[in-house]
């Protein structure tokens, strides 16, 4: 006589060779509603660099943020006037955009745990401070890639502020670029972040071309 151990993966197949047989039979599965929430898999970690109203450089942990233009480019951030950044980017009006990798987890965690104003959190983590010859704010020198932003628009929404950035320039370290010049995601292994439960993950392979394997689909 066998035993069988039930563990999670068998009870996935089970539940997806149930669904398969409800849609053979012509039986519509409804999604479940979760109500309105954040919940947008993944997004960024971004570590927005700014200047206090005294000049010490800071950082910061976003999630809310991402491209929101191709021309000019431009990248968004949110954040809640309660951060100590938000009232640095009024004043300076630039901000940076740094690219924490894996390895760089536990400094960029940091940066969402304690405040600018009560911490120099460049010390605290070990950082270095840059200050950007293009824009009046500082980025970490061991992130890998980090936008250099000029501030374009305020957006007030609610809770958040949203501060879009006109991209004045990206700087990369050499052995993140491919042959192309450009920054590689595999390379860079940037941190994601899931809203739903608060973790921390990392990118995978590459599963197929932008524009290209949809293709397969066209008539």
């Amino acid at each position: 006589m066998f035993e069988v151990q039930y563990n999670e993966e068998m009870e996935a197949e089970i539940k997806r060779l149930e669904a398969e047989n409800r849609k053979a039979q012509g039986e519509v599965t409804m999604k479940k509603s979760v109500g309105a929430k954040t919940l947008l898999f993944p997004t960024p970690t971004l570590m927005v660099g700014t200047y206090d109203q005294t000049g010490k450089p800071n950082l910061m942990n976003a999630a809310w943020g991402g491209i929101c233009c191709s021309q000019p480019p431009c990248v968004a951030v949110s954040l809640r006037k309660a951060t100590y950044s938000h009232a640095a980017i009024v004043e300076r009006k630039a901000f940076t955009v740094g690219m924490a990798g894996e390895s760089r987890i536990m400094e960029a965690d940091y940066m969402g745990i304690v405040s600018g104003r009560d911490v120099d959190k460049f010390a605290g983590a070990g950082l270095t401070p840059v200050k950007s010859d293009l824009v009046d704010a500082p980025y970490a020198e061991e992130f890998p890639v980090v936008l250099e932003c000029r501030l374009l628009h305020i957006v007030e929404i609610g809770l958040h502020t949203q501060f879009i950035g006109e991209i004045v320039d990206v700087k990369a370290d050499a052995d993140v670029l491919g042959d192309d010049g450009l920054p590689e995601i595999m390379k860079i292994k940037p941190l994601i972040y899931d809203t739903a439960h608060k973790g921390y993950h990392g990118v995978g392979p590459l599963l197929g071309k932008a524009f290209s394997i949809g293709k397969g689909l066209q008539k």
